[in-house]
């Protein structure tokens, strides 16, 4: 089978999204953002992979199946366009709008592009308790069995120690943020644990090296959480605003839920309620679980 994927971003979706390199072991073509490239590129022989700049090139064959897991005209213009027998995603229909295939709508109703409407995708997105491998393999036809994520071995920093925390949430989502990293940080120190704050790297292999090279990461839902879980990484994860039932714990995880979630799920502004719900008491105990 010649496959081609279209997952440009965000990263921790790209990571996550390559739990289907396990199930398809025909030539693969997938095409993502340019930063993205070093984390696929070389893990499998028969793996093509593109930037979008450079997307021109899939065109070089005919692809059995074409899965695009991006929301926007752009990709589900270039999906439609490609020398395909089979979409699984988003495409632009015969009026040149934006839709979905029906075997990808477990997914994709979710979705900002759902056919309810953003209000009612939310709800669904909070009603749903299936992990995204779940959903994305079910409307493939295949059953997720625990496939693990997809990811190289990170650059040498020499950053290690017992415990990394991540507390940086970007502008899009900034209730991820935790309030209390500082008191676990000091905390966890009192006790004789090597904690490290990540740092900001030029390149993903550095952020994932510096993950690797812990035993437990402490952080929101995020690309170092994705990290952690591709990497064997024992992880306490914070859910403030997204979804703690679409990520599978390999294991690896221990959730902690914000009892206000409800109230912020999905939401993009800034409540420090949201940020302060859990507290540096459940975080801690969660953390210590982890190192035990």
């Amino acid at each position: 089978m010649n496959l081609l994927i279209i997952k440009l971003g965000a990263t921790g979706d790209v990571v996550r999204t390559s739990t289907l390199l396990h199930r398809f072991q025909g030539s693969t073509t997938w095409i993502t953002d340019k930063k993205n490239m070093s984390l696929l590129q070389n893990m499998r022989e028969n793996l093509r992979c593109l930037s979008w700049e450079g997307r021109e090139s899939a065109r070089d064959r005919c692809y059995d199946l074409v899965i695009n897991l991006e929301d926007t005209e752009d990709t589900g213009r270039f999906a439609t366009s490609i020398k395909g027998k089979q979409i699984f995603g988003a495409y632009l229909n015969e009026k040149y709008k934006l839709q979905y295939s029906d075997d990808s709508h477990a997914w994709f109703d979710l979705s900002l592009i759902s056919r309810y409407g953003r209000k009612r995708a939310d709800e669904l997105k909070y009603q749903n308790r299936r992990t995204y491998q779940d959903l994305i393999f079910e409307g493939l036809g295949m059953k997720f069995k625990s496939e693990t994520y997809v990811l190289p071995k990170g650059s040498e920093t020499g950053m290690c120690g017992d415990v990394a925390l991540s507390p940086v949430a970007g502008p899009v989502w900034p209730m991820k943020a935790w309030a209390y990293y500082g008191e676990l940080q000091r905390e966890l120190e009192s006790r004789g644990f090597k904690v490290n704050i990540l740092p900001t790297r030029p390149t993903l292999l550095e952020h994932l090296g510096d993950v690797q090279g812990h035993q437990c990461l402490v952080s929101g839902d995020s690309l170092p959480m994705h990290f952690a879980l591709g990497s064997g990484v024992k992880c306490v994860s914070i859910f403030n605003c997204t979804s703690p039932w679409e990520i599978y714990e390999y294991g690896l995880m221990e959730k902690l839920v914000s009892p206000l979630l409800g109230e912020h799920f999905y939401k993009r502004d800034f409540d420090p309620a949201a940020t302060t719900s859990i507290s540096l008491e459940d975080v801690l105990e969660a953390t210590l679980r982890q190192l035990k």
